[in-house]
């Protein structure tokens, strides 16, 4: 018996190879329609959300999860305006990156190309739906989504919207494809689908990523998981560094660009704490602390080294005074996991150590680790962003979902 997974890999296989080769111009179209397609059917999409919601209380989902399922007309309104962005971007597909002249006459050309099918692994973000769609048409791809069973009516919905729009713009038949089963078995024989799918991206919690990436045959890029730091060395201007710091916590705790540790100068520590703790009890944030750390604010919890290394996606932040910037590149090296990191100083030689010295994937200088982001960086709506080095790193846009091919052109060479 045909699964479904089998089905719909061969669907989008073959719509594939026609996408690859689609004008610009129809993938524009389909991207209009698809965010005309979304407003029209607003009620329903929010409608199929609230059947999510409620059966999400009902299993007790925290309050962070709940968050990431919903959709309002705000969040809706954010896919169109994000469909819309890419409409606009440049298309990488067919895009010269290079090209040179060999003695013997030939001329060689490095194109970007679509990367074949795409298939995405994800929780309960519904948006992650309509971004995924839109990065993968406007590069060429044809895409196979999986999400989370707590999000499966959200996502029902939203993919026939888009999907019908697509195609009613001209995009091939079965480019875009949603797997309806739930069962983790589903999503392990996606993992397996070597033969329909090119690059498999797991977008969620850390749980998910390690069981995709030790589990798939398919090519992998790992979307990270965010233990992201913020260090305020001695030379910092306190009151931005307070802004900064409460931005990149609270703002949105739940996502992975948030900071999740604090680390301070010890020359500044006595001074700035005490501003940083004031400011983030207003926002019920619960602070975590070393020893040095709690000899200045005597009623905050013993950070313990669980505590470095745990991504909370909650209200709570670690705090360690360190003695000098060695010790707070150290530190994140060890404990981060190489997604997002900001250093607050007014000393130039300083940052620029922080940022040559710490190996992840955005490194800051007096700006909040909330940027890392696709629109944020101009690229329009993100696929995810990536921890890893191969072949894409950071926030992913659409030249992140192409390769490359080398057409050469010759007047009879021969070797």
């Amino acid at each position: 018996m045909t699964t479904e997974v089998t089905q719909k890999g061969q669907l989008a296989k073959a719509a594939a190879r026609k996408l690859a080769v689609t004008p610009t111009e129809i993938k524009d179209a389909a991207l209009e329609k698809m965010a005309q397609s979304l407003a029209k059917n607003a009620e329903k999409i929010i409608a199929a959300n609230s059947k999510d919601l409620a059966i999400g209380e009902k299993k007790g989902l925290s309050p962070a999860l709940l968050d990431r399922l919903a959709i309002n007309e705000k969040r809706l309104q954010a896919m169109m305006e994000g469909l819309q962005i890419v409409k606009f971007l440049p298309d990488p597909v067919g895009a010269i990156i290079t090209e040179w002249a060999r003695p013997n006459g030939l001329k060689i050309k490095k194109v970007r190309v679509p990367l074949g099918v795409i298939g995405i692994i994800y929780e309960a973000r519904p948006n992650v739906t309509v971004d995924s769609v839109a990065l993968c048409l406007k590069a060429g791809n044809a895409v196979i989504l999986r999400g989370g069973s707590d999000a499966i009516h959200s996502n029902i919905a939203l993919a026939k919207v888009i999907s019908q729009a697509a195609y009613e713009a001209g995009i091939p038949e079965g480019s875009i494809q949603l797997i309806e089963d739930t069962d983790r078995l589903a999503a392990e024989e996606l993992m397996q689908a070597r033969k329909f799918i090119d690059v498999l991206i797991p977008r969620g919690g850390k749980n998910l990523i390690q069981t995709v990436v030790e589990k798939s045959q398919v090519p992998t890029i790992e979307t990270g998981e965010g233990n992201c730091h913020a260090y305020v060395e001695s030379t910092a201007d306190l009151n931005m560094a307070v802004d900064i710091v409460y931005n990149a916590k609270v703002s949105r705790p739940s996502v992975c660009n948030a900071i999740e540790t604090l680390l301070v100068d010890e020359t500044i520590a006595g001074a700035f704490l005490p501003m940083i703790r004031d400011k983030l009890y207003e926002a019920s944030v619960e602070l975590r602390g070393c020893a040095k750390a709690r000899a200045i604010l005597s009623d905050i919890a013993l950070a313990t080294e669980d505590d470095y290394y745990t991504e909370y996606l909650a209200l709570v932040l670690a705090v360690k005074v360190v003695a000098n910037i060695d010790e707070a590149i150290a530190h994140v090296n060890k404990y981060g996991t190489q997604h997002s990191e900001t250093i607050i100083t007014k000393d130039e030689n300083m940052a620029k150590r922080f940022q040559a010295e710490i190996d992840s994937a955005a490194l800051y200088w007096n700006a909040s680790t909330r940027f890392t982001d696709g629109f944020e960086f101009g690229f329009g709506a993100e696929i995810g962003i990536s921890t890893q080095k191969l072949h894409a790193r950071g926030p992913m846009g659409l030249c992140e979902l192409t390769s490359y091919k080398y057409v050469i052109d010759g007047s009879g060479q021969v070797r």
